[in-house]
């Protein structure tokens, strides 16, 4: 089980850690500097922070697949 409060995974542009995998969902972003992340999580509760790579706060859009 993890801890409390970890991070899990962190991504600033999808092609500089997962390209293959990503491109294999055949849902790749469009834009080569937006986040994408492919990772298989355990059942449970999860929060989700985004920001730009300064750290600011703002708008996003976070889909799963079930």
């Amino acid at each position: 089980m993890m801890e409390a409060g970890s991070l899990i995974t962190t991504n600033d542009d999808w092609k500089s850690t997962q390209e293959a995998a990503i491109t294999a969902t055949q849902l790749a972003p469009p834009n080569d500097l937006e986040a994408a992340i492919v990772a298989t999580l355990q059942p449970g509760a999860y929060t989700v922070i985004q920001a730009d790579a300064a750290g600011a706060a703002g708008v996003g859009l976070l889909e799963l697949t079930i």
